[in-house]
């Protein structure tokens, strides 16, 4: 009993509605249908949770994350409810952290566990239950400039539950199916899949494959509750940190906005324990993407300076470039003009200087010279918003990409359409919009990123100074069928949201 309130429980079930008595008999009799009949909370236990601070005892925990899952329409893990191990609480001002190795497989599991559990989308607004980038910033900062220290014993023959202080081995393990040691034939099919994955992600979007790369990171992690020789471990953790990023972006890119930050945050835990900090970084820059999107660009550069700092010696002049490019459109978000020609200028310098003497890592193979020009496209679009004169860059460099964008990316094909048509739109130029415009429309509806529906959305809101034009108005109408309905679906991007 730790005397102080768990605001974290607290203010879930001030959301929840519940009163402590009826939360009470729903743990009661969700434990008995999980084998715990004997099980007796009551109103003042409830109490005790909430206002002392009190840890349940297994499964308590377990059942209320379930109940929260169920009646919020998100994934909550046990640590979203303040339930953390002794010694870990006020570890950092985000939610606990930083992780240790074994608190990362455990939170891994359990939030894939819940994810698979309660595959729901779109019940949660966009914004809530995000952690500020400055505080995740400042929770990670010193743990993210190290490295984590060696196993002490990673021999084949030390093979061996992976355990941590305050019992975190058995966290690490609960809820999972037997765990067992694999080889580098198993790490090799599993690096395999990734790539699979993201080919499928960058084909056609988010939608359709996010279940099933939060099944295989779920089961990755019941590999990780092995310690495996060194080499083999560091592999692990390196596709748990790919699967981590991907499932993330696939939950940013269907709106699952809280779902996805956790994703990251999971991912550059994984990556730091493999001892890959550049992909940590990278990981936290789709955090800082995402806040763009959601305009918060201030949270963005909080990340970006995060990732930029801890990203080691060790990063190559193309991730730092793809890092420029994000930093940029927080800052064309905030109508800093100087800022964004100043940041695009290094970013171009560090693309060129990449002479590819060194591989990139297959997280970065994606990031070519189509996406440096798509980047710069969308920010100078986003500029225009305050500057018209970011209009012609933009584009210039929307165009410029579409030129080198290779097969199977097509979802980078509609937003650069999209970037395109608005900055023809922004700049006077609303015969060519409309051209382009058109393309995006032929191909999103075979799209399942509602990234590229909140686009379309911005473009209708630019179209509204030419609607006396009879072209542009067959073209509105053309938008309001196409995009998908529901509450305020075209109103919101008639009404000013922030570019994405």
């Amino acid at each position: 009993m730790t005397r102080e309130p768990n605001t974290r429980l607290a203010d879930l079930f001030g959301i929840a509605g519940w009163s402590k008595g009826e939360l009470a008999r729903l743990v009661n009799r969700r434990a008995a249908a999980m084998g715990h009949p004997h099980l007796a909370t009551d109103t003042s236990r409830v109490r005790r949770w909430i206002d002392t601070g009190e840890t349940p005892r297994d499964p308590v925990p377990k059942v209320l994350a379930d109940l929260f899952t169920e009646r919020l329409g998100r994934v909550v893990t046990t640590e979203d409810l303040g339930f953390v191990r002794a010694g870990r609480a006020g570890a950092g001002r985000a939610e606990g952290l930083p992780w240790t190795a074994a608190r990362t497989a455990a939170v891994l599991t359990e939030f894939t566990g819940m994810d698979l559990m309660f595959n729901r989308r779109g019940l949660v607004g966009a914004g809530s239950a995000l952690t500020a980038g400055s505080a995740l910033a400042g929770a990670l900062h010193g743990w993210l400039h190290t490295y984590p220290a060696p196993a002490p014993d990673t021999s084949l023959s030390a093979l061996s539950p992976l355990s941590g202080p305050a019992g975190e081995a058995d966290a690490a393990g609960s809820g999972r199916y037997e765990a067992t040691p694999v080889g580098a034939a198993e790490v090799d099919a599993l690096e395999n899949s990734v790539e699979i994955f993201r080919a499928w992600d960058a084909q056609r979007g988010g939608g359709l494959q996010r279940k099933a790369v939060v099944g295989q990171l779920n089961e990755v992690g019941g590999m990780l509750a092995y310690r495996h020789p060194e080499h083999l471990q560091r592999r692990l953790w390196g596709v748990a940190a790919n699967l981590a990023v991907l499932a993330g972006w696939m939950s940013h890119d269907v709106g699952l906005e809280p779902t996805a930050q956790k994703y990251f945050v999971i991912a550059a835990h994984a990556a730091r324990e493999g001892g890959d900090r550049p992909r940590a970084s990278e990981a936290l820059s789709r955090a800082a993407r995402q806040m763009v999107h959601l305009g918060r660009p201030d949270d963005a550069l909080d990340l970006m300076k995060l990732a930029g700092s801890g990203a080691g010696d060790t990063a190559l002049p193309r991730t730092r470039a793809m890092f420029g490019t994000i930093e940029a459109w927080a800052q064309a978000a905030m109508g800093d003009g100087q800022a964004v020609r100043r940041t695009l200028g290094r970013a171009e310098e560090l693309f060129v200087s990449d002479r590819g003497d060194t591989p990139p890592p297959s997280w970065m193979q994606m990031f070519d010279e189509a996406d440096l020009y798509g980047m710069q496209g969308l920010v100078y679009r986003t500029l225009a918003e305050h500057d018209p004169r970011a209009a012609g860059p933009a584009q210039r460099c929307a165009a410029r990409a579409l030129e080198l964008r290779q097969e199977g990316r097509q979802r980078s094909v509609i937003l650069d359409h999209l970037s395109l048509a608005s900055a023809c739109f922004l700049g006077d130029d609303p015969e060519r919009a409309d051209r382009y415009a058109r393309l995006a429309l032929l191909s999103i509806e075979q799209n399942s990123s509602h990234r590229t529906w909140d686009r379309l959305r911005e473009m209708y809101r630019l179209t509204n100074r030419y609607a006396t034009s009879s072209a542009v108005r067959d073209l509105r109408e053309e938008l309001r069928r196409a995009l998908p309905r529901g509450p305020g679906a075209a109103e919101a991007g008639a009404q000013g949201a922030t570019p994405v």
